[in-house]
């Protein structure tokens, strides 16, 4: 199931937004004198009383300027208040059919034109009989033909029911009533359910679309990037740094294949997070369900009902889904992008220390002041929000499965932030790609360091001097390297003074910093194979 959004259209006057308040809250928010009173009435205790008059002087300036401005401050990307409408809106609007108020409403819809189809099909439910194809599709044409224009009539209702639910069931009377079938059972829309038995599938509905059309796909891109990313550099030899001090060597490509398999792993943890469901009335009994119809097997029904649309069925629930699959998903997803953000601060890190270079743009600039930087800017944005992410997520994940008995009305509110740590979350991943896109090899500067650091050949010479039975071997090379510059020679000159077979030393003597980097280079080139056994299936055909 799709969301549609008619001829169309989400323009950033009537967008669907990801936070609730830059939509449903917007209106409660809109003075923003409020803030300049708070601001100019803030009592700063230590400050002189010089500071204090002049701020209020100031304040009181800018307050009288937003009053004598006729303006009013109209939602658009300048005002709103979270930055997902507003500055990143360009990189998240994907998911606004689905994460936003616009989407809960038409997920709404759906669900209660559903109930009302399967009830037609109820054979014990006389009153309902089986509608004809003609009005079969008249229904559906609703869901499908769903638009802008009838989620804001939706909104008018409600400004008079004060109950969006309710709204949605009187939207659909008012649209049913010229269809003849359809218009003798209107009142068996939302027939013996809960609003929260609407509300629970919109809001899987929300998350298992969103998911699948936009977190997903976006998920998959920056695996395969770094992938390639991983594949490309397999032979570029790199030092290593172990708490920071340089160790034995790798390759860059395989450093690159450690956060691909990394990642490809939590994406299918997260994929195999199932959607949850309930359809059991006010308090999860069918209590008003078997009143009105007692020799009806409503759980078999509702679990119908609930699996039609895509979903797992909960059976043991109160007035709300509990809500504990949703936290299973968030977590998920906050490990994923607890691992983005681990390969965020490495590239970051191998910026710094030269072994990237940054393509440039034409135009842009990397600082106010200084004309020869070019900031590693994307993976900084990325890190930035998929810390704002797992605040939101984690706060969800906590909050949501506690309810106050059969339920309170806490999670209500709550759950109309969803929107908020998934857009952060798909506004970091598509800066790690853009950053990833951006990214050089600097071979020059990276063999540098290994020729450098030919004290790391200490690890393989000791432990060929064990396999031989050279007393001490360890004690030997730290008493060679430690604390001491090691060279090309020094490290030849120990070789060579070495008591042991003379094939062993010749292998020893072929080892620089460059070629010391064992199975690196082919645990690179194979990440593919291993990101494919761990979704089941060849998903990255592009890294091939």
């Amino acid at each position: 199931m799709e969301a549609r959004v008619s001829s169309g259209v989400l323009t950033k006057t009537q967008s669907p937004f990801l936070s609730p308040l830059c939509g449903r809250k917007l209106q409660s928010l809109r003075n923003m004198s409020t803030l300049t009173n708070t601001i100019h009435n803030h009592q700063f205790s230590n400050a002189s009383l010089y500071l204090r008059s002049t701020f209020s002087s100031r304040t009181h300036g800018f307050k009288q300027a937003i009053k004598d401005d006729s303006r009013e401050f109209e939602l658009s990307s300048l005002t709103a208040l979270s930055p997902l409408d507003g500055r990143y809106w360009g990189k998240v609007k994907d998911l606004a059919p689905y994460m936003s108020e616009y989407g809960l409403i038409y997920f709404r819809v759906l669900v209660e034109i559903k109930w009302l189809l399967m009830l037609s099909q109820i054979p014990e439910v006389i009153e309902v009989p089986s509608f004809s194809a003609e009005a079969q599709s008249y229904l559906l044409g609703l869901i499908d033909g769903f638009s802008m224009d009838d989620a804001l009539e939706v909104k008018k209702i409600e400004r008079v029911t004060n109950h969006d639910v309710k709204a949605v069931e009187y939207f659909l009377k008012q649209k049913c009533q010229s269809q003849p079938e359809i218009a003798k059972v209107l009142e068996f829309f939302h027939f013996a359910c809960t609003s929260e038995d609407i509300n629970n599938l919109a809001h899987a509905l929300m998350l298992k679309e969103a998911m699948t059309k936009v977190m997903f796909p976006t998920m998959d891109k920056l695996v395969e990037a770094i992938c390639k990313l991983a594949k490309a550099n397999a032979s570029i030899s790199m030092l290593s740094r172990t708490h920071g001090q340089p160790a034995s060597p790798t390759t860059l490509g395989k450093e690159m294949a450690i956060f691909a398999v990394r990642l490809s792993r939590e994406r299918q943890e997260i994929s195999q997070v199932e959607m949850m469901g309930k359809f059991a009335g006010a308090v999860g009994n069918y209590n008003a369900h078997i009143v009105a119809y007692p020799t009806v097997n409503w759980p078999q029904i509702a679990e119908q009902f609930v699996t039609s649309l895509g979903l797992k069925f909960n059976p043991y629930v109160t007035q709300i889904e509990t809500h504990d699959y949703m936290a299973k998903l968030y977590y998920a997803i906050i490990r994923f992008n607890n691992i983005l953000i681990d390969f965020d601060r490495d590239i970051w890190g191998y910026i710094s220390l030269g072994y990237f270079k940054q393509i440039t743009k034409a135009g842009e600039i990397g600082s106010s002041t200084m004309p020869h930087k070019v900031n590693p800017i994307d993976f900084e944005n990325s890190e930035g929000n998929l810390g704002k992410a797992n605040e939101d997520l984690t706060y969800l994940s906590m909050k949501l499965p506690i309810s106050r008995w059969q339920r309170d009305l806490t999670d209500s509110t709550v759950l109309r932030n969803m929107g908020g740590g998934l857009g952060h979350s798909l506004l970091a991943y598509k800066s790690a790609l853009q950053g990833i896109g951006k990214l050089q090899v600097n071979e020059a500067r990276l063999s540098e360091d290994l020729n450098q650091a030919w004290e790391v050949l200490a690890e393989p010479i000791q432990t060929v001097m064990r396999r031989y039975g050279v007393p001490e071997p360890y004690e030997k090379l730290k008493e060679l390297t430690r604390g001491r510059a090691v060279t090309k020679e020094s490290i030849r000159e120990f070789i060579v003074g070495l008591e042991l077979p003379e094939e062993a030393k010749t292998h020893l003597l072929k080892l620089t910093p460059h070629s010391y980097v064992g199975a690196a280079v082919e645990l690179a080139k194979t990440v593919d194979s291993a990101v494919n056994v761990i979704n089941g299936s060849e998903v990255l055909e592009t890294c091939r």
